[in-house]
């Protein structure tokens, strides 16, 4: 195997194991999502993260409900920009239900960090995405973080 394919192999067994326990149906596809987001973020692609968003998405960010694209848009550009310039979005799968088909809640439990940096306890948050599935593609409907330690 030539070197590049070796890597190719290394990095799609490093995806396949930030799936946890959620590799098939539902539960599995609709973790594209974080997924997605985590590769958005590591990217500093704010255009990127606002498309996994449904048309009438929002994310709770401190007090703001963000509503839609064009506001997440914004705002995370400005993130990207500023104080989230670097960071990465380290998350794992902690529950994934099918609500009813083409809706799915996740919960992830993880935070953000600079890459090479492991997060303390009191740095980890749990995520909440509720997805669905519009025109055969997951999509984010609702997403918000909580610290875990209060």
């Amino acid at each position: 195997m030539t070197t590049s394919a070796t890597a190719l192999v290394d990095q799609a067994k490093n995806w396949a194991d930030l799936y946890g326990n959620y590799t098939t149906g539902e539960e599995g596809a609709s973790l594209t999502v974080p997924l997605r987001a985590r590769a958005a973020w590591e990217a500093g692609d704010a255009d990127a993260f606002a498309e996994l968003f449904a048309d009438e998405g929002s994310m709770l960010v401190s007090d703001d409900q963000l509503q839609g694209r064009d506001a997440i848009r914004t705002y995370m550009a400005a993130q990207f920009a500023g104080d989230l310039a670097g960071t990465v979005l380290v998350e794992e799968p902690t529950e994934i239900k099918t609500v009813s088909p083409g809706v799915t809640v996740a919960i992830t439990t993880g935070g953000v960090t600079r890459p090479g940096v492991e997060l303390t306890e009191a740095e980890k948050v749990r995520a909440s995405y509720v997805l669905v599935l519009r025109d055969g593609v997951w999509q984010l409907l609702s997403h918000q973080t909580s610290p875990i330690q209060s």
